[in-house]
């Protein structure tokens, strides 16, 4: 095996976006691919993503975003986030945990793996050179690891901690601000997406337990792959600060220690960032719309720029609390 890459947030309903992505030629036969979620709203981006991630790596995973759990309305093909869509319409799409469902389905005709499937070992070979075994050593390399793709949705809990619970919201709005998911993610059949939340959250900490205790008797780490941040830590957000309460829980802000965790991948911010937490990299992986990622074409660079190397990672640990910014991509 060779090495292991992450990208999220590929949003293919955006043309640019697609068109980018079908122009990736290179093909990385011995390496993996983690597909951290956002790749677009219907069935055939899905395809689109997984039919071109199976021809040019070796093994493929894939969590859900948002996007993919979005039911549009009838006759909807552009981006849900276009500034036309008033998200009116009769729903013909299968919604809630019918929706992840059949986006589990799709991945598996294409032979990808999901947060339903065994968690995997990726092993980088011996040609890596990473002290300690699967364990990795000091510089931050890690030759072997066991990847972990869950699925944990928001519960709001990301709000500061005098915005009443079951107001967050209605904080949020106070500023103008309302994710499409209030319109277009329903939580079926679940009450609500914070108790759809709760249940996913539930069923991710006890797969990690066990997965956990099974690296550890191999000496091994875990690369955990999710959709939404783990960690408030990394959710930055200065042009819409109160965005942050669709961006995770904070249930999920010890899981990277508690489960001995390697590396911690992560899309949905739309800022491309590496952080050093408790001796723990975190990565956020997105691409993101057009616009944001529109001053690395200015620069000629292309999709690949934005495949992140997850395993074996970096030749040196960064500074504890010091972030590393990847606008234009690249290491």
């Amino acid at each position: 095996m060779g090495k292991l890459y992450a990208i999220a947030d590929l949003h293919l309903s955006y043309k640019l976006n697609a068109d980018a992505l079908g122009a990736l030629h290179d093909v990385h036969g011995d390496d993996g691919l983690i597909l951290a979620g956002d790749l677009g709203e219907r069935e055939e981006h899905l395809e689109t993503a997984f039919r071109w991630a199976r021809a040019h790596f070796k093994t493929v995973w894939w969590c859900p975003g948002n996007h993919e759990l979005y039911t549009l309305p009838t006759g909807k093909t552009t981006s849900p986030d276009d500034d036309d869509d008033d998200g009116e319409g009769e729903d013909k799409e299968p919604r809630g945990q019918a929706k992840y469902d059949a986006c589990v389905a799709v991945a598996r005709r294409h032979g990808v793996l999901t947060p339903e499937d065994p968690f995997v070992v990726w092993d980088c070979g011996d040609d890596v050179d990473a002290g300690g075994g699967g364990g990795g050593g000091d510089d931050g390399r890690m030759a072997k690891a066991l990847v972990c793709p869950i699925f944990t949705l928001y519960d709001y809990s990301f709000a500061p901690d005098g915005v009443p619970r079951g107001k967050e919201v209605e904080w949020a709005a106070e500023e103008g601000i309302c994710a499409t998911d209030e319109v277009l993610l329903h939580p079926d059949p679940y009450p609500s997406r914070e108790a759809w939340c709760d249940a996913l959250l539930k069923r991710a900490e006890a797969r990690l337990a066990e997965a956990a205790a099974e690296a550890s008797a191999q000496n091994m780490k875990l690369v955990i792959a999710n959709h939404w941040p783990l960690h408030e830590r990394v959710v930055a957000l200065p042009a819409v600060p109160r965005f942050r309460i669709w961006c995770g829980s904070r249930r999920t802000g010890d899981w990277h220690t508690r489960f001995g965790a390697a590396v911690v991948v992560s899309g949905h911010i739309h800022i491309r960032r590496t952080d050093w937490i408790d001796g723990v990299r975190f990565e956020e992986c997105s691409l993101g719309y057009p616009r944001q990622w529109q001053r690395a074409r200015d620069a000629g660079r292309d999709i690949s720029a934005f495949l992140r190397e997850i395993l074996p990672g970096p030749a040196e640990k960064g500074e504890e609390g010091v972030t590393r910014w990847r606008t234009l991509g690249g290491p």
